[in-house]
């Protein structure tokens, strides 16, 4: 196992191989999930002016230091519709959630501590000065710097920019990465099966994964076991950010993805990881073009793009290209000692009556069940020599979405 790359040395090879793409300006409508790539500055303050926390009346603290209180009411304040009236000496206007305070008024009277009678207010327990009263810049100001890139933009985040008054802010372009599947064997979904063959999993799963995760998925198809046909995409390829095959990267006489592209130039970063599934992953550049070979096995191929391909996606887009989170769990079942490859585990995920989540693995682990991994809500990673572990016993996993 020491010929093999950890998984954290491989991943910064792909990261510190990697640079930022250029930048675009789009509508607020289209920013949700785009990496923010210049800060955004606040162009109004927010509220934009001092207003009301509660309905009630706009008064001035002196007038009620003493309760109760007799006030006139000389007008309203409605959220859109200010009152135009300052408030003087006993004086009071009716103001509601919202609402500009009135000039002269420094608090707001609850409407529950208070008496209507006719034009007048009694109020029977006044506030002090500045209560219930937003003050105007209290969330922020123009000017302020109020979301910092790069920052994957939220819905959250969409809501505040659209109070700072920014209909289009500035995002990394989304990279262009090309998908493409590898081997005699493999048709694309809805083509006739013949004998030995076997239907794509890898084309469209994957450039669901590009899109998922912000890029922008090239469908490239499918090219046989002839390095010839693979040289040929992979030149047709060369305009995009990336590239990311599947299969013909391990070491059979069929695997003939690494020989090609070395015929043609391809300096190799590193090949083979010391991980299951996914051992032997590659990546390197074409000239210019990064190229991420993954294993033709469906899980293993999904497992390394969660690892890997997701990192990658990011630090083109600005971002740091961060492992995937880890979060703890309790085991729901035994697990043996592992050997000296970090595992990933497909587990399904509940809570116990504490609020723990359990991972529970999922009996089969072979790398070509397709439907073991989309009944799989996370994956248990295991580190090389782990030893035997007991039900409830705490893990790491990563969480699949």
């Amino acid at each position: 196992m020491a010929s093999l790359l950890p998984i954290p040395d491989a991943r910064k090879l792909i990261i510190d191989d990697l640079a930022p793409l250029g930048t675009e300006r789009v509508k607020l409508a289209q920013a949700l999930g785009r990496v923010l790539a210049a800060d955004a500055v606040a162009a109004v303050s927010h509220p934009p002016a001092d207003v009301s926390a509660m309905d009630g009346y706009a008064v001035r603290a002196a007038d009620v230091a003493r309760t109760p209180q007799r006030l006139n009411v000389t007008g309203e304040s409605a959220a859109g519709h200010p009152s135009p009236k300052t408030v003087g000496a006993g004086e009071a206007i009716r103001i509601f959630t919202g609402a500009h305070m009135p000039k002269g008024a420094d608090c707001v009277i609850l409407q529950e501590d208070t008496t209507p009678e006719d034009s007048a207010v009694v109020v029977k327990e006044g506030p002090k000065a500045k209560q219930h009263v937003r003050p105007a810049g209290q969330d922020f100001r123009t000017g302020d710097v109020v979301l910092k890139a790069p920052r994957k933009l939220t819905a959250r985040d969409i809501g505040l920019l659209a109070a700072m008054n920014l209909p289009e802010v500035i995002v990394a372009r989304r990279p262009k990465i090309g998908v493409l599947s590898t081997g005699d064997e493999i048709v694309l979904p809805g083509g006739n099966v013949s004998e030995g063959q076997i239907v794509s999993a890898n084309g469209p799963g994957l450039c669901a994964f590009v899109t998922a995760h912000g890029g922008e998925a090239v469908e490239l198809g499918v090219v046989k076991d002839d390095p010839g046909a693979l040289l040929a995409v992979a030149e047709r390829a060369r305009d995009l950010d990336m590239l990311v095959t599947s299969g013909g990267v391990s070491v059979g006489d069929y695997d003939v993805v690494k020989g090609a592209l070395a015929s043609a130039g391809f300096k190799v970063r590193f090949h083979k990881i010391a991980m299951r599934p996914g051992k032997p992953l590659l990546y390197g550049r074409l000239k210019s073009l990064p190229i991420l070979g993954l294993p033709g096995n469906p899980v293993s191929a999904m497992v390394c793009a969660v690892l890997f391909l997701s990192s990658a996606i990011d630090r083109l887009q600005g971002l740091a290209g961060d492992a995937p989170t880890l979060t703890a769990a309790r085991l729901g079942t035994p697990l043996a000692a592992n050997d000296g490859r970090t595992d990933h585990l497909r587990a399904t995920l509940s809570r116990d009556a504490e609020g723990w989540l359990i991972a529970t693995p999922l009996v089969k682990q072979d790398s070509g069940m397709v439907s073991s991994l989309a009944r799989a809500d996370a994956l248990i990673v295991r580190a090389p020599h782990a030893a035997a572990a007991s039900a409830g016993d705490v893990v790491s996993v990563i969480e699949l979405h």
